[in-house]
């Protein structure tokens, strides 16, 4: 995926550093129900809602589009400070299919918000040329 435009509120660069091993939201239809897959983005919802028993939903943002993800509530209780505080997230769970929805049920849970910091550097730059200019060239008819 390196090196795709995607007009999200991740696309701040276009070659972000991609956590190793993780999906991109986009081709989460593609395990089979129940496979185990790692997902990460920035958190975009945090939802608790008063009816759901203590279970936890996020939404996750990477250059490819969303991923919901279910925080059990046991879970949160370990992983309670990157479910609150974290800005990107790399999840670890399995796959959940009702029809067209699908979710990634959270098994554990890690706080990767420094590689948000890599951004900021001068040095970190997209891994393709830039765009050419929207100039005409001087002397052409254009």
């Amino acid at each position: 995926m390196r090196g795709t435009l995607y007009q999200s509120s991740v696309s701040l660069s276009v070659g972000w550093p991609r956590p190793p091993a993780c999906i991109p939201a986009a081709e989460l239809t593609l395990p089979p129900n129940g496979a185990r897959v790692t997902v990460a983005g920035l958190v975009l919802v945090r939802q608790r809602p008063g009816t759901a028993k203590g279970v936890i939903f996020l939404t996750l943002e990477d250059e490819t589009g969303s991923c919901n993800v279910v925080v059990w509530a046991k879970l949160y209780e370990r992983y309670r400070r990157a479910v609150i505080s974290g800005r990107l997230l790399r999840v670890t769970g399995r796959i959940q299919r009702e029809q067209s929805v699908v979710h990634v049920v959270a098994e554990h849970i890690e706080d990767i918000s420094p590689m948000l910091d890599d951004l900021l550097d001068p040095d970190f730059g997209p891994a393709v040329p830039s765009a050419p200019c929207d100039k005409p060239e001087p002397g052409s008819l254009s």
